[in-house]
């Protein structure tokens, strides 16, 4: 049995992780969604890596999953406590003493989806919303949820540290990107990857918000990714 730890991106919010918990526990594996303090604006690396320790409490060595900003946050609570393994699903990969903002230009993420979204047909206006942008795959009664529960805040206190190690953790490392990433293009996130942590990447299908749209899908890769014996 293995145990994953589901670190979210922007926002915070455990819900994003709704759909895989379950499809994750019925596939025998504990599972428990972390909540960031992602609207608090006291709040930094360091806070947010402090909630995904006690998240980790006391489960042995587990699986920490970083989706999309949860890539800057999920590797300092790696180097405080055993984890087996990180996954980086969509997430950013930040080099030492980086800012969160800077990440964007540094990696010419912009360029790249420009790039992308010329080549299937969708303009830079039409990307400009969330549904189009985020929520292309994801089933209708899921969105309808999320636009419910309304988009939950970012404080850009985070945004403007520098990322606090002096080189990734030497915990073992898989970078899964999705196939239809409208954010961060599968072809960019492969480079960012090779580039920073000389990892070729695995493509699953799905865009950026991957366990929402295919919980199923996600749960099976993650478990393939997980080290033997676990």
């Amino acid at each position: 049995m293995a145990n994953f730890v589901l670190v979210p991106g922007a926002g915070g919010d455990e819900w994003y992780w709704h759909r895989l918990v379950p499809a994750l526990r019925e596939r025998g594996h504990d599972s428990v969604a972390v909540a960031l303090p992602a609207a608090d604006d006291s709040a930094g690396w360091s806070e947010y890596a402090d909630v995904i320790v006690d998240a980790i409490a006391d489960r042995p060595e587990p699986v920490l999953v970083a989706q999309s900003l949860g890539g800057f946050s999920a590797p300092l609570a790696a180097t405080r406590k055993p984890v087996e393994q990180i996954v980086l699903l969509n997430a950013m990969i930040p080099e030492p003493g980086e800012t969160g903002e800077a990440w964007w230009s540094n990696t010419r993420q912009r360029e790249a989806q420009l790039e992308y979204l010329a080549t299937i047909g969708v303009t830079p206006e039409e990307a400009s919303d969330d549904k189009v942008l985020y929520f292309h795959d994801v089933p209708p009664d899921v969105v309808e949820e999320a636009e419910r529960r309304g988009e939950p805040g970012q404080s850009w206190t985070p945004m403007t540290q520098p990322w606090p190690l002096a080189a990734w953790p030497a915990t073992p490392t898989r970078v899964l990107v999705g196939r239809d990433d409208r954010l961060f293009p599968e072809a960019f996130q492969r480079r960012v990857a090779r580039e920073r942590l000389g990892i070729e990447a695995e493509t699953i299908p799905g865009g950026h918000l991957a366990p929402l749209a295919d919980p199923e899908g996600v749960a099976d890769r993650l478990i393939r990714s997980a080290p033997p014996g676990v």
